[in-house]
Parts: C-alpha cells; structure tokens; sequence
C-alpha cells in the first residue's frame, strides 16, 4: 500500500476553503464584515506570496471559534459545505482519488488550514485520513489558539513523520499533489511529487526539478 498525499486548497478544490470561510462569515456578519474581509484578503496574498507568518495569520482565523459556540459553528459550517465548498468540488480530483484508491493506496491530506473548516470536506471526498492544522479545544469548546505545531510549510514535513511514526505507513513510493511553493519542503521529500495547477514558483520548481505537471480544473 503506497500513501497517496494531497493538498486540499487549489489542488482537490477550486479554490481555498480557509478564505472561502473568512468571506462567508463575512457573508453571514459574524464578523466585523470591512475589517476582516481586508485581513483575509491580506493574510491569502501573503500566503500566495510564499511569505505568510502563520501564527499571525492563525491568531485572526481561529478567533470567530472561540467567539461563539462549538455547536453553533458547527451548524454554521454545513451552510458553508452547501454554499461554499460544493461549487469548488472538481470532477478530475474525484477521479484522480478514486484511481489512486482502487490500486489500493491509502488516501491522505495534508492541509495548513485548520482541522474545524478541512475535516469534514475529507470527510466528504473520502479520504482515509487528515493532517490539518489544529484548533485548540477546552471542554468542547474552541480557545482561538493552536495546538501543537501548525501543519504549514516544514510543519507539514513535521507532522507527516509524527503521523509515520505512529502509524505502519512509509513514504516508499509516495505520491504528493500540491499547488504552493509553500509546499515544496514536502513536495521534496516524496517519491512522486506532481505539481496540480500550480502557482509561478512551483511551476518554475517543478519545471527545473522535471516533476510531473498537471491541471484538475
């Protein structure tokens, strides 16, 4: 069994969830709509620039869970599949899932944004298992603040030997499917790296590096 790992924003997705949640918590005005759109906004360019501060950028996103309920944001987020997530869904990366699972591969993501807004969307592709950023739960409620290491840029790479270490799972001949430069410290550690719709930098990686370059849109 070969692990086949995939990024989740603009690689399985046409689009990012993490800021197709901040614009629809704007959408619902859960939030202070000019502030946070403007933060949102900024926090994706700067993490399409390659140059995002994640603990910045997590100290704005995780803090609407911690101003509501757990139940409430819950109810929240299946509004959010229906309205959000169901449009970015893609025909291709359904096919590319259902290819590597019927030669039998285990099927994982490994996504930066937070486990709260990508555990369910796995969930609805199916996939096997999920390293997701996690947002800090006390008693069932959200604190606003991460635990343990963000699963971003090498955090990704930390957290794939933990889930190795504690698993029967090896990265020989693993496949990996990313659209970020912000990737490529995981994107270098597979056997297969395939760069998916990719941004300039990664394009420019892939092309220099020889790796495999494809589009699911």
């Amino acid at each position: 069994m070969s692990l086949a790992i995939f990024d989740l924003d603009n690689t399985l997705l046409n689009g990012d969830s993490d800021h197709a949640w901040g614009e629809f918590l704007c959408d619902k005005g859960i939030v202070d709509v000019d502030a946070y759109r403007e933060a949102n906004d900024y926090f994706f360019q700067q993490y399409q620039n390659g140059t995002l501060d994640i603990f910045e950028f997590l100290e704005f996103a995780l803090k609407p869970l911690a101003d509501h309920s757990a139940e409430y944001m819950q109810q929240l987020h299946q509004q959010f599949m229906q309205e959000k997530i169901a449009p970015m869904m893609l025909e291709k990366a359904e096919t590319l899932l259902k290819k590597h699972r019927n030669q039998g591969d285990f099927l994982l993501i490994i996504t930066a944004t937070n486990r709260f807004v990508t555990g369910p969307i796995a969930a609805h592709l199916g996939i096997d298992d999920i390293l997701a950023t996690e947002p800090e739960q006390i008693n069932g409620e959200y604190t606003g603040k991460v635990a343990g290491i963000p699963c971003f840029q090498h955090g990704k790479v930390e957290r794939l030997h933990a889930w190795l270490e504690s698993t029967d799972h090896n990265l020989e001949d693993s496949y990996f499917y990313s659209d970020s430069i912000n990737d490529k410290p995981l994107l270098d550690l597979v056997t297969y790296p395939v760069a998916v719709d990719p941004d300039e930098l990664l394009k420019q990686a892939a092309e220099s590096n020889s790796w495999p370059i494809i589009s699911l849109r």
